[in-house]
């Protein structure tokens, strides 16, 4: 597996990772909007199990080599987590690359049934506030910090007092990256590709949402390091609700679903990195098999029918509901 997993340097950013890594969105709180998290996790959301869960995803992720991973200050306490896991591992900083992202607090308080889980607020004092307390739990193993779900809408990325921070926080030894959102994805990647500032962009790409493809491989060709996430579209494309087309595929090359839909993001050129937001150490086994998956044109032709409208997949997850 090692093999698969070789460590490459992301972008211009020379940040060294491997073609898959870990998000921590569906580890770090008790609730998030990925299907089937009753089966995933069980009734036992309380932190210490959570943090148990975590950690053993973890390790999972490095016993197999993988590199890099990828938090949010409104992942709950995925950063805490990851930066005990970090300590308790004696993981010196720069021996696998950490990714945060500002802009979302968690506001759900640890509870299942909140009102509201999460508040974004895309301003220069929120980056501020959020890199010093990625900073207190982080420290020195902060590679790179993205804002978090930057659209162009938002004028994040006219915000002089926000990239000023940014060129700052650059010049001190982090990269600066952005995530993205929404059916415009692809503006937002070439408006930042334009500014000349970022190192990294993470965006949505799946077999559901293929529309950003088009402006990822224009910034991989400008240097800046792309990372894929939502990769099996929140449990869309897993054994829990998988189309018929994609199943039966997947049965044919003896794979799983959600392998094989990984399998997709890691046959475009311009992908560096993959997320698995896996749960649980055997969902992520399973997502790892996407490297020996394989992928070719013909499968790639047969499995265009499930590509959806992207004002139609946004529309959809927007209206999943927090499990």
């Amino acid at each position: 597996m090692r093999d698969e997993l070789a460590v490459r340097p992301m972008g211009r950013s020379g940040l060294p990772v491997t073609p898959v890594g870990i998000g921590l969105a569906a580890l770090g709180r008790p609730a998030y909007i990925t299907l089937g998290r009753e089966e995933d996790l069980g009734d036992d959301r309380s932190v210490a199990a959570m943090r148990a869960r975590t950690w053993a995803v973890l390790d999972a992720a490095l016993a197999a080599g993988v590199r890099y991973f990828d938090v949010a200050r409104s992942y709950g306490r995925a950063e805490e987590f990851l930066a005990g896991w970090l300590d308790e591992r004696g993981i010196a900083p720069g021996a696998v690359t950490v990714g945060s992202k500002w802009g979302y607090a968690y506001v759900g308080g640890w509870r299942m049934e909140a009102d509201q889980h999460e508040a974004k607020e895309l301003s220069a004092d929120r980056l501020r506030h959020q890199l010093d307390q990625t900073r207190a739990l982080l420290g020195e193993h902060l590679s790179l910090y993205q804002i978090h779900s930057a659209t162009v809408e938002s004028g994040v990325l006219g915000d002089e007092d926000i990239l000023t921070e940014l060129r700052e926080l650059r010049a001190g030894g982090v990269a600066v990256g952005l995530s993205t959102t929404g059916p415009h994805q692809a503006d937002t990647i070439d408006r930042a590709t334009e500014i000349g500032l970022f190192d990294t962009v993470q965006a949505t790409w799946n077999l559901l949402e293929r529309s950003a493809g088009p402006a990822l491989a224009r910034a991989h060709r400008s240097g800046v390091g792309v990372i894929v996430k939502e990769g099996v579209a929140n449990g869309r494309l897993t054994s829990h609700a998988a189309p018929t087309a994609l199943a039966r595929a997947a049965r044919e090359r003896d794979v799983t679903p959600d392998a094989l839909a990984l399998a997709a993001v890691l046959a475009q050129p311009w992908a560096d990195v993959v997320l698995s937001g896996a749960a649980s150490v055997d969902q992520f086994g399973s997502n790892l098999t996407a490297t020996r998956a394989g992928w070719d044109t013909e499968l790639d032709e047969r499995l265009a029918i499930l590509t959806e409208n992207p004002q139609t997949y946004w529309t959809t997850r927007s209206s999943m509901k927090w499990q």
